[in-house]
């Protein structure tokens, strides 16, 4: 009876460690977002230079790029048995 009860129990797809990871990348790619938010003007006439700045157009992509890495290698990481 407990045999047929261990088999039917669910086990988790990932370990602790993947899921880890995956909040690591997870956090990555929210930061990246929020980085690359605002920059726009209040009034539709005026242009703000502020869009194109180094915190937008390279840190903020490279942060949720590296983020889908980190997802990538938390996916196809081996967990401790």
């Amino acid at each position: 009876m407990k045999q047929k009860k261990r088999e039917n129990e669910s086990k988790f797809l990932f370990g602790k460690k993947n899921y880890m990871i995956m909040l690591i990348g997870l956090s990555f790619i929210v930061l990246g977002f929020i980085l690359m938010a605002g920059g726009g003007s209040d009034d539709p006439q005026i242009f703000n230079e502020d869009i194109y700045n180094f915190q937008r157009i390279r840190l903020a992509p490279t942060l949720v790029l590296i983020g889908l890495g980190i997802e990538i290698y938390a996916i196809f990481a081996k967990a401790k048995k």
